[in-house]
């Protein structure tokens, strides 16, 4: 296995800190998504390299280790394991087994995982798993819908159920990393991310939004037309109706997660407008109705 500079990948330092790392993860996940670069294999080759960096610099314990062993630091547990046992026996000619040095792992490597021996050779491993961060629309996260991923420089198509939370996880089983000597790979994690929405604000199940009404609509009472996700809907104001007045639309917020047909509400809160640019005769009809007042 060839040794791959995740810092390099991210484009900071070795000493960079836990923010500076989740911010270049981000904004090259932003950047190299298959979503922009349908297209560009080189693109999502790239996506893949910076979720498997991100994976392990954003893990204490594993950039710990791959700090220590490099490539092998997959393996790290076992090589401590190993490297305990065997400094307990003497090797031929009275040698310890840490007289190796510190930084010299590859031959321990090769005669565990491959070229040590029959024994070694049928020892099998699981791969390692990996973490990713999936972001998706508000809208996006309406409808239960697929879309197509990149893992291991394949293509998978995974189906997103309608409803899911910014934080909720799904795992995909085997979709990690690799295993040694013919074991099992490790597991896929995705994090969902639902990007905000500048018209509707998402509580749980609940959506809320703002709608404005004129002045004469808010006295008199009528009707106006508010944008949802899923369309337009005509609603019925009633009379002298307040600024800041909020109603509730009964199982027109956002689909409950895995629960086909359940929904949360809508909450609409009415902003009144006032009319500018008045006429003489519309400033006359205010005074007479202030004056009545």
């Amino acid at each position: 296995m060839e040794f791959v500079d995740y810092y390099k990948i991210l484009g900071v330092d070795k000493a960079a800190s836990e923010d500076d790392i989740k911010k270049a993860y981000r904004k090259l996940a932003r950047k190299l998504h298959p979503d922009l670069n349908p297209n560009d294999k080189e693109a999502n080759k790239k996506f893949q390299q910076v979720n498997e960096a991100n994976e392990v610099l954003s893990d204490t314990e594993k950039r710990k280790k791959y700090d220590q062993y490099g490539k092998d630091w997959q393996h790290a547990d076992q090589f401590d394991q190993q490297r305990q046992q065997r400094q307990q026996q003497q090797r031929p000619g009275g040698q310890q087994f840490a007289d190796q040095g510190e930084g010299d792992f590859s031959s321990f490597f090769d005669s565990l995982f491959g070229n040590g021996g029959s024994k070694s050779r049928q020892t099998k491993y699981r791969g390692q798993d990996y973490n990713s961060e999936l972001q998706l629309t508000l809208v996006e996260a309406l409808e239960t819908h697929q879309q197509t991923i990149t893992v291991n420089g394949k293509n998978l198509r995974i189906t997103i159920p309608a409803g899911i939370e910014t934080g909720q996880i799904i795992k995909l089983k085997g979709h990690g990393a690799p295993g040694v000597n013919g074991g099992p790979g490790g597991d896929l994690f995705i994090t969902f991310v639902i990007a905000s929405n500048p018209h509707f604000k998402r509580t749980g199940n609940d959506l809320y939004t703002n709608a404005s009404i004129d002045l004469y609509t808010a006295l008199l009472g009528g009707e106006t037309t508010i944008d949802t996700l899923t369309g337009k809907v005509k609603l019925k104001v009633s009379p002298e109706t307040q600024h800041g007045t909020k109603i509730r639309l009964k199982g027109k917020g956002f689909p409950i997660y895995k629960k086909e047909g359940e929904f949360g509400d809508l909450y609409v809160t009415y902003e009144v407008k006032l009319p500018t640019n008045l006429t003489d005769k519309q400033k006359e009809l205010v005074k007479e109705l202030q004056e009545l007042k």
